[in-house]
């Protein structure tokens, strides 16, 4: 029987004193020794600093201590610092509404030194020597420092021991820390960071370029698995790298989002960045990204969390529509382009040796595949040329049509990116060579991304034409299949589709999708009419536009053990080149796979 709790008796209103204030304000600022090591970086960042240094014992319960080669401050407002809401960065309700410094509520100090022992040491230039202040006695002494400023925070919550007792191990409050830093640090890649622990070098992070901050705080994987933003999109301006679909993690552990230099986590910007991987990230898998975003500080309020990790945005759609936009380009791109570079830089000993076969070969460099007809044609088409298509006794290499032109005698390594189909493996994988080695391609994976962006093209445009079947493809369909198709037959002429009721007991496909002509109509229609039975049938286009045309994609893809002439996959590889996130298929999965001729060495042991 639980205890009923009495009324308390009724206690007269008074002011807290001074010392409980400052406590209760402790406890919105500081959570644990990460939060005074982000508060004392802020203003070290704010102080013009060029390189600052953290020393930390026991995670930072024992002692932290920050030091910076910033301006400093000078003697007659080193008192100053620790009283409550005293600050040099804002004066007035127009500087709180166009905040453009790291720290403005000039409380952490005073937070801070109300629950530990707060030493702060500073001398600016002009000064002879530097001073050191007491934050317990106030005592105010002169000391030896260069120019700059030094706050030592000891025995973190010794007034305070129940917020003690909820700090976790010092290896967990070690990580947290250094997690403070390293956000920071992926900010400012101007700035040096160090972090000692114990008297021990836990991180340093040189002044470099972005790219190079990046790959010394994230790893150089992150920054060959990424691709680089950079737009303008209305009053927002997006910089940084989005991780490729493949360097996905299952945590949300590697996302940094930042607001006019600011580490924040905002729900406008999580979810427009998630968004934008709607196309290539299926399930629970986490995107890696690190975008700097630059607004006008009026058009943002920082002021709204004590920490302020959190910001609100005078118009968060433009916000979200901007980051969406600028990580959906950025990652549209596909990645094909890359895989070639120049012969110069390859060296000598692992060029690739080009060969001259007479195999079948297709439009030079720039000239755009627009025709892939045989692509989704089946084998025994009539309208495919006999002299491309495969035979019971015939290579799956096929020969040469007459008027097809070959290779040239000395081709430029790198003139196509995902290079020049030589076999097909296993009936599902396309081998092709390029300057860099061997690519490994997913035919079904490949095409399905390619037939998926075009029918998206075509949806945009109102222009996914039908084609009428000669003969109406019928098929017996349950009852709810019957009920759907006459309660959708806008949507399925939308999307080129034709499915009538032919008995009480049939549906007839009487037209499919151009696109998709050569495929199975009846299990084309089977899946879509599956689709629209699981979503409200009058939004469906808005709605699962999407995942409704991945499945006509997926039906309309050339399927594995298909034989293709190479005339067929050097087709397919010169479309991956132009198709928009054509290195994932529809279902995140990679759609090819380079292997250098250095890493084919080495499976060999070749110079060794």
């Amino acid at each position: 029987m639980s205890a009923v709790l009495s009324p308390a008796p009724r206690r007269p209103i008074r002011e807290l004193p001074d010392e409980l204030v400052s406590q209760i304000a402790a406890g919105e600022v500081v959570e644990r020794p990460a939060s005074v090591v982000r508060e004392l970086v802020d203003n070290a960042l704010d102080s013009g600093a060029t390189q600052v240094t953290v020393r930390l014992l026991a995670g930072g319960v024992r002692l932290i201590c920050v030091e910076d080669d910033g301006c400093g401050i000078a003697r007659e407002e080193l008192p100053l610092a620790l009283r409550r809401h005293a600050t040099s960065k804002i004066a007035s309700l127009a500087d709180l509404e166009s905040v453009g410094t790291m720290g403005f509520r000039g409380e952490a100090l005073a937070a801070i030194a109300s629950v530990s022992e707060l030493h702060l040491l500073s001398r600016t230039a002009g000064q002879a020597s530097a001073f050191l202040l007491d934050s317990s006695s106030g005592e105010l002494r002169p000391a030896a420092r260069a120019t700059g400023t030094t706050v030592e925070v000891k025995e973190l919550f010794f007034s305070t021991p129940a917020r003690r007792k909820f700090l976790k191990t010092d290896a967990t409050e070690l990580a947290h820390c250094v997690e403070a830093v390293r956000r920071h640090a992926l900010a400012r890649p101007d700035v040096g960071f160090t972090v000692w622990h114990e008297g021990k070098l836990c991180e340093q992070w040189r002044p470099g370029t972005p790219d190079q901050r990046l790959a010394d705080v994230l790893g150089d994987d992150f920054l060959a698995e990424s691709v680089a933003i950079e737009a303008t999109i209305g009053p927002v301006r997006i910089s940084g790298r989005a991780g490729i679909p493949d360097a996905a993690r299952s945590r949300a552990d590697w996302q940094f989002a930042y607001v006019n230099g600011r580490y924040v986590r905002d729900k406008v910007i999580t979810h427009a960045a998630r968004s934008a991987y709607e196309d290539l990230l299926h399930g629970h898998r986490q995107p890696v990204y690190a975008l700097h975003l630059q607004v006008d500080p009026a058009r943002v309020d920082v002021n709204v969390h004590p920490t302020k990790i959190e910001v609100r945005f005078r118009d968060s759609r433009e916000v979200h529509q901007a980051v969406r936009r600028a990580v959906e380009v950025a990652l549209s791109a596909p990645r094909a382009g890359n895989a070639a570079v120049p012969a110069a830089s390859i060296p000598a000993a692992t060029q690739p040796q080009w060969r001259q076969p007479a195999i079948p070969f297709v439009p030079q460099v720039g000239e755009r595949v627009t025709d892939l007809a045989a692509l989704w044609s089946r084998p025994d088409d009539a309208g495919v040329p006999s002299a491309t298509r495969p035979t019971n006794d015939e290579s799956p290499v096929g020969r040469v049509a007459e008027g097809t032109p070959t290779w040239p005698a000395d081709p430029t390594p790198g003139q196509w990116p995902l290079g020049r189909a030589i076999a097909q493996l296993q009936g599902i994988y396309i081998l092709a060579e390029n300057a860099l080695g061997l690519v490994v391609v997913d035919m079904h994976a490949a095409h399905e991304r390619i037939v998926y962006e075009r029918l998206k093209t075509q949806m945009d445009a109102q222009e996914i034409r039908s084609q009428p079947l000669l003969i109406p493809a019928t098929f017996p369909a349950t009852p709810a299949e019957v009920a759907t198709a006459e309660a959708n037959q806008a949507t399925l002429e939308l999307l080129g589709l034709q499915v009538t009721p032919f008995t009480p007991k049939t549906l007839a496909v009487r037209a499919v999708p151009t696109t998709l002509a050569q495929g199975d109509p009846v299990e084309l229609a089977r899946s879509v009419l599956a689709e629209l039975a699981q979503h409200d049938a009058s939004s469906v286009v808005e709605r699962a536009r999407n995942e409704l045309l991945a499945t006509m994609a997926c039906h309309g893809a050339v399927r594995a053990n298909r034989r293709l002439t190479l005339d067929e996959m050097n087709a397919l590889l010169r479309q991956m080149e132009e198709t928009e996130r054509s290195d994932q298929c529809n279902h995140g999965r990679p759609t090819w796979r380079q292997l250098t001729v250095r890493e084919l060495d080495a499976l060999f042991l070749r110079g060794r």
